[in-house]
């Protein structure tokens, strides 16, 4: 089967059990978002970051397949998603986020006025800065969806937001030894 499918020239997309939605509505553009996340997260990832940077990049990776699966789905589905077991999400998630942002944080951050990304010269660090970014984006664009009507659990709409926060410390952990 081809990639190329034609589907998607009349500007609508395939969302989760065969439902079908414009390329543009607020849905697609969270779920872009969160797809360009992952994708700044594997620039960081692949840029040399430090081994234990790598697993919280590989957990957070994990977690954002979930979150579009949940994106994916329309409410009216969230039942068929649940027997189907897709990845779940929820508090859980947020409060591992946050744990890993007080770990690092004990770590010691080097930080001296604005951030200003790349000047330590390290393209994984600045990755991680792009993916915070983008992590801002997608926050501003779940929250979006949220607002239209379209009501998302509490998790996914604060997640972003820690992550984000995380994304931040993680370029700035003083790992000097």
């Amino acid at each position: 089967m081809s990639i190329i499918t034609g589907r998607g020239d009349s500007g609508e997309t395939d969302l989760l059990f065969g439902r079908r939605t414009a390329k543009t509505g607020k849905r697609v553009e969270a779920l872009g978002a969160v797809d360009e996340l992952n994708a700044a997260l594997g620039l960081a990832r692949s840029a040399g970051a430090a081994a234990e940077v790598e697993e919280v990049i590989d957990r957070v990776q994990e977690k954002l397949v979930a979150l579009m699966g949940v994106l994916a789905c329309l409410p009216e589905d969230a039942e068929k998603y649940r027997e189907k077991g897709f990845s779940p999400f929820g508090d859980e998630d947020v409060a591992w986020v946050e744990a890993r942002a007080k770990e690092f944080e004990g770590k010691g951050i080097r930080f001296e006025g604005w951030a200003r990304p790349g000047v330590e010269h390290s393209v994984a660090r600045a990755g991680l800065d792009l993916a915070r970014a983008v992590a801002r984006r997608a926050e501003r664009r779940v929250w979006d969806l949220h607002e239209s009507g379209e009501g998302l659990p509490e998790a996914v709409r604060l997640y972003f937001n820690r992550v984000s926060d995380l994304l931040w410390i993680l370029a700035r952990v003083d790992d000097r030894d």
